[in-house]
């Protein structure tokens, strides 16, 4: 909103015209999400204990995992409503919102964040219940992934609006897949959100790996908006998707202002109420800017972590044995013996390595 500032600014207003420039709106927007997220995140991690929302270790499938975090039994959940908040609220006030990638961010973080809250709640008040089930929360993440795709098909080029880029191979070979963009767009988003959601079950762990996802993604839509610069680096060029680059500023300077009560050992949880927009926030960027394939390289952590899950699964009902010992794999390296900082700070350092290796990409 503050965009339109710079439009009314005159000769003894030309300090609004600061607001017009996307790289300064961007970091604006990153700071404004990290101290609105600090400032509230005290009162709220109070109100929560107030009203007893705290995490049920009880509800985890393995007696391992129910010892193990023992300690964290009354720590505070669905503080992901003060990131998610903070993020949005920031992406409001300093993203152009006549840009249709930008209420579309909003509209799917909100979407996820009330199937997440919904979910929370249900762990919390009904006892004997593990949250919405698999099939309800893969209904709606199909659902609004497959509208966010409908809404790109239609607001995208006719040229390369369904187009997919493939690193590493000439635009000339990208595929297009047509209204077949649809079902891909539901596949991408679904397979975000539900990796991130996955993720998230150690301190910090799937607010650090967020952090890089979203300043890969930042810089990489600042690009994809520029004519000139996404000619000569190669990137599909999208009009209007610089102001991603306000999401994602905002995305990482919340996730930072979470990770104040969220480093080990945790204050506070954000729960489904935080992880699920999260991961929708990061496909609907990687969407727009056309990037789902280097989302899988930059975002590696987060795919390893859904992969555990499946080949678990898989494994077990066809062969009727386990390849991990718990999944998803941060569990199974805690079992191993792994310490928690430890397995925290190495996803955190592998996710910095595939981020630079995604923006690598850039000059190949």
């Amino acid at each position: 909103m503050l965009y339109y500032l710079h439009s009314w600014a005159g000769e003894g207003w030309s300090l609004l015209a600061l607001f017009g420039p996307v790289a300064f709106r961007a970091a604006l927007a990153a700071v404004f999400a990290f101290v609105l997220c600090v400032a509230a995140g005290r009162p709220f991690i109070a109100w929560l204990r107030r009203r007893k929302i705290e995490e049920d270790v009880g509800k985890k499938d393995s007696q391992f995992l129910i010892e193990k975090h023992a300690q964290k039994k009354h720590t505070p959940t669905m503080g992901g409503v003060v990131l998610v908040g903070s993020a949005l609220l920031a992406t409001v006030l300093f993203a152009r919102l006549d840009v249709p990638f930008v209420p579309l961010a909003v509209f799917g973080a909100l979407a996820m964040g009330a199937v997440g809250f919904y979910d929370d709640w249900i762990k919390l008040n009904r006892k004997g219940q593990k949250g919405l089930s698999i099939k309800g929360k893969l209904f709606f993440q199909f659902l609004v992934g497959g509208i966010a795709g409908a809404v790109l098909l239609h607001y995208g080029d006719a040229e390369t609006g369904s187009m997919v880029a493939v690193p590493f191979v000439e635009r000339a070979l990208w595929p297009a897949l047509g209204y077949g963009y649809i079902a891909w767009a539901a596949l991408v988003f679904t397979g975000s959100t539900n990796a991130v959601n996955l993720t998230d079950g150690l301190d910090g762990l799937a607010t650090l790996c967020t952090l890089t996802a979203a300043a890969v993604f930042g810089l990489l839509a600042y690009l994809a908006g520029s004519a000139g610069l996404s000619a000569n680096l190669g990137v599909p060029g999208v009009a209007g998707a610089g102001e991603l680059c306000v999401v994602c500023a905002a995305l990482f300077g919340a996730c930072l202002g979470f990770l104040w009560f969220n480093a080990h050992p945790a204050e506070v949880f954000m729960g489904d109420t935080g992880s699920l927009p999260l991961g929708s926030l990061l496909g609907l960027v990687a969407l727009s800017i056309r990037q789902e394939l280097l989302l899988v390289l930059v975002g590696g952590v987060f795919v390893a972590e859904a992969l555990s899950v499946l080949i678990q699964i898989f494994s077990f009902r066809c062969f009727g044995r386990r390849v991990f010992l718990i999944a998803p794999l941060h569990h199974h390296l805690e079992k191993v013996g792994w310490s928690e900082t430890k397995i925290v700070s190495r996803f955190f350092i592998v996710s910095v390595l595939l981020a630079v290796c995604g923006v690598a990409t850039l000059r190949l």
